[in-house]
């Protein structure tokens, strides 16, 4: 794309806007804006068909093209990639492939065995060819995330009818996660061409148990596909009902029974009034740690955050808990590390470093610093002004430091546009930001390497290029990239991990983002819904949900 963005801040605002609204909207659960007239009352008319209900209407359904939320969905429940993972884990198994790959001892080809009883919804063979052909077409089309295979992979070969053979350009040992993306699966080659540009946004030929049938500005219909290689869903379809941007209409239509399935975005007082209601058992709650994680961004090149000891107070005085309780209703999940919970390389580096709302720490840091209420550090903190969330975390930690600390810090929230405030963090115009990132595959790599790389950079002058500069931090720090370097290259799970926990570490003492909290995810179901899940991918798979 020519917006001026590099890969990695595009990979950071693609969803910041979604997550706004996921948690920013100010709409009161009492609005009494109506639902579509063809959506009242319907839930339950349709036999084993459901309705699934959301605001998010999907950009585009071509999966050489699609980067946001709403369209992979549904691109994950027609399509099948390589691999994929365990509804409701970050646990990796084949999906078109039969096994995991066999990888050369120099960590740069993949050799992948796959299914051979696979046709396309078009009556295509599935073949290595044609899995080739989908693969190549991510990278060539120039689509929004053609990065993630561009950037790693030299070359893809069918070295068989049913094997294929991937060369990449350096080692990187998250690679099969990349593979999982959505985007990333097979498409019928007899459907869709090769081409800088050639995108099919309306329509969609894959491999997957759903087809699709209809696709609208307010509605998606999918069908199951009668000849899917794997288990038949376990409903007869899939009505997607489109609320754009109406959070008030999603949870009307839920509660009036509208819809079966509601899941992004509602505001944090209509998800605590359906939290009451499934605890009085009108419907059910589906909850799930989500993978997006909230941070603050300490842009190490501008005064007072030059000094690593103002950082390390700020850490320390940071108070999740009131964060999550006075700003997310305890929708949100403390967080003390740029990996989230739902990998077993979480390290909780900040609480183990600083504690939480340790505020003698955070004095005598300041002290160390010399600062004082008579000499405060005063820090603007920036956001975008779509995001009522981080208006009030920004307005609690001033708020906090105030109290707390008599003036010796002094935070000034402050907000813009959200164009320009992606713009202005990579120019190192903010001090301090609060930001968020949602992973593009799970992996912790995607949690580390997008925030902490620097590709050019001295310890002087900070990061002049890379992921710490587009992230605006500017950190650089040659301990760190050497460490990131070595996990991407590891083979043993065990040594990557150790890895996992050294750069967390690295990451505390360094303080160039203090994590804050990681999403929780709720999808509400009807009470005669059963087999709803929530994948830390945000991804549902419907095929297993039935009446």
């Amino acid at each position: 794309m020519n917006d001026g963005f590099t890969p990695a801040l595009r990979r950071w605002g693609r969803f910041f806007g979604l997550f706004a609204l996921c948690l920013g909207l100010i709409v009161g659960c009492n609005n009494t804006s109506s639902t579509p007239d063809d959506a009242a009352g319907t839930a339950g008319a349709t036999g084993d068909r459901l309705i699934f209900g959301t605001t998010l209407a999907p950009r585009t359904l071509d999966p050489a093209d699609s980067y946001e939320i709403a369209g992979l969905n549904v691109i994950y429940n027609l399509g099948n990639t390589l691999y994929t993972y365990t509804p409701g884990t970050t646990e990796l198994q084949p999906s078109l492939a039969t096994a995991m790959p066999t990888i050369s001892d120099d960590g740069l080809t993949y050799t992948i065995p796959l299914r051979e009883d696979v046709s396309f919804h078009d009556g295509t063979p599935f073949t290595a060819a044609a899995m080739q052909f989908s693969l190549e077409r991510f990278i060539t089309n120039g689509g929004k995330p053609a990065f993630l295979l561009a950037d790693v992979i030299e070359r893809v070969e069918a070295t068989d009818d049913y094997e294929l053979t991937i060369t990449l350009q350096q080692p990187f040992a998250a690679f099969p996660s990349v593979l999982a993306f959505a985007g990333a699966c097979a498409v019928s080659p007899e459907a869709y061409s090769i081409g800088e540009g050639e995108f099919s946004p309306n329509e969609f030929v894959g491999t997957g148990p759903y087809q699709l049938t209809e696709f609208s500005s307010d509605t998606l219909r999918l069908e199951p596909f009668a000849d899917y290689w794997g288990e038949a869903p376990a409903n007869d379809g899939i009505d997607m009902q489109i609320y754009t941007d109406n959070a008030a209409n999603l949870f009307n239509a839920f509660t009036t029974q509208a819809v079966d399935i509601a899941y992004q975005s509602l505001d944090p007082d209509q998800i605590q009034s359906l939290l009451d209601g499934a605890e009085a058992g009108d419907w059910q709650a589906i909850e799930a740690p989500g993978t997006a994680v909230n941070f603050m961004v300490l842009n190490r090149n501008q005064a007072p955050l030059d000094q690593p000891e103002v950082r390390q107070a700020i850490a320390a005085l940071v108070n999740r808990k009131l964060i999550n309780e006075r700003v997310l209703q305890g929708q949100g999940e403390p967080l003390y590390s740029l990996i989230p919970t739902a990998f077993d390389t979480y390290e909780p580096s900040f609480e183990k470093t600083y504690g939480d709302a340790n505020v003698e720490e955070a004095k005598r840091l300041l002290a160390e610093a010399g600062y004082s209420p008579e000499n405060p550090a005063v820090i603007p903190i920036w956001f975008p002004s779509a995001s009522t969330t981080r208006s009030l975390v920004a307005q609690t930690l001033q708020a906090f430091a105030a109290q707390e600390l008599a003036g010796t810090v002094q935070f000034e929230p402050n907000t813009v546009d959200g164009a320009t405030f992606f713009k202005n963090i990579q120019e190192g115009i903010y001090p301090a930001a609060l930001s968020n990132w949602y992973p593009d595959f799970l992996d912790p790599d995607n949690f580390v390497q997008p925030l902490l790389d620097c590709d050019q950079g001295t310890p002087e002058a900070g990061c002049s290029a890379g992921s710490a500069q587009s992230q605006g931090s500017f950190y650089y720090s040659e301990a760190m990239n050497a460490l990131i370097d070595e996990q991407r290259q590891a083979t043993d799970p065990a040594a990557r991990k150790e890895l996992f926990t050294a750069i967390q570490e690295q990451l505390a003492a360094d303080v160039p983002y203090i994590p804050l909290w990681q999403n929780q995810e709720y999808v509400f179901a009807q009470a005669g819904v059963e087999g709803v899940r929530i994948n830390p991918s945000q991804n549902i798979p419907f095929w297993l949900a039935t009446r």
